[in-house]
């Protein structure tokens, strides 16, 4: 069996899992989950996890891997799914990558420096510190100390900023120093399917999502992780789905406002991931519109592997 590893990737809400399911029908594979907060125990609904029957049929990697207080990065993740995927073609099966978190599927293909630098005392002072001065001063502080590095990233970015404070504090180097240094590429072949949708369709398939997950009961499993001692302030918890309905737990905001900001988070987070796929030359895109187009592109990818694989 030629190395060669298959991706599909694109926006949140637009079928991945769905033609996952379709793909894993029709040849002998397992999955490899390139999703950040999939990677999560405890976070089913917010983070629309394939069914617990699909991931009886079919093996599937990277999903409950951690709890939502233990650290985890894209540089870890594709250090392990180097080595999932090799025990995936050991066992003449085919490597399936399904997700959209981009830095995740870069960190596995292209390979990222990943810098092993924790230090809890320094961390705990830079927390204190972004509770007394906010996040604009810690920003502005990465701005003098490391202005290549804070310009590649959002100005609220928590968690990195706080992370390229916590490197320059040990090391007493910026951060982007170590992005600098040589990375290892993967030694298989990717071949990319990205699915793309018109815009107003995807931002409507969203919104139905949304309302989807608080049916099935979002609330009560934000509720749950709090009332099992995690702490709002998790990055895990800072993230879309989750960060709002904590705000209307604690009061801050309306059950209605909470779900139009969910649903409009949501559509610009399936944005920027967009914007991050449709930089990669490498991926080949297919127009989706229904499940008919799903089942066709299915079709067409089982002829692909079974020609290669």
């Amino acid at each position: 069996m030629s190395k060669t590893v298959y991706f599909i990737v694109g926006p949140t809400g637009i079928g991945k899992t769905y033609l996952s399911k379709l793909i894993a029908d029709l040849v002998p594979l397992e999955i490899v989950s390139a999703d950040s907060r999939q990677i999560y125990r405890y976070m089913d609904i917010g983070t629309a996890k394939p069914d617990v029957e699909f991931r009886k049929k079919v093996p599937h990697h990277f999903i409950d891997i951690c709890n939502p207080d233990d650290y985890y990065s894209a540089g870890l993740f594709g250090k392990e799914a180097r080595m999932v995927i090799d025990q995936i073609f050991s066992k003449g099966k085919i490597p399936l990558v399904v997700g959209g978190s981009g830095f995740y599927i870069k960190a596995l293909v292209d390979g990222i420096f990943d810098l092993e630098v924790r230090d809890q005392e320094i961390r705990k002072r830079l927390e204190n510190e972004l509770n007394q001065l906010g996040l604009p001063a810690l920003y502005e502080r990465l701005k003098k100390i490391d202005p290549s590095y804070a310009q590649k990233i959002a100005k609220n970015d928590r968690q990195r900023i706080l992370r390229a404070l916590e490197v320059y504090y040990v090391t007493e180097k910026p951060f982007s120093y170590f992005h600098q240094q040589k990375t290892t590429p993967a030694s298989f072949k990717a071949i990319f399917w990205g699915l793309i949708m018109e815009r107003q369709k995807l931002y409507e398939q969203i919104n139905q999502r949304v309302q989807l997950m608080l049916d099935q009961g979002l609330v009560d499993e934000v509720v749950r992780l709090l009332n099992m001692g995690f702490s709002p302030q998790l990055n895990a918890l800072n993230t879309v789905g989750y960060k709002e309905v904590i705000a209307y737990l604690e009061n801050k905001i309306s059950y209605s406002e909470m779900v139009d900001l969910i649903k409009r988070n949501t559509r610009r987070y399936a944005k920027r991931q967009l914007t991050w796929f449709k930089a990669d030359p490498r991926i080949q895109w297919s127009q989706i519109n229904d499940h008919n187009d799903l089942e066709r592109l299915a079709d067409k990818i089982k002829n692909t592997l079974i020609k290669t694989g």
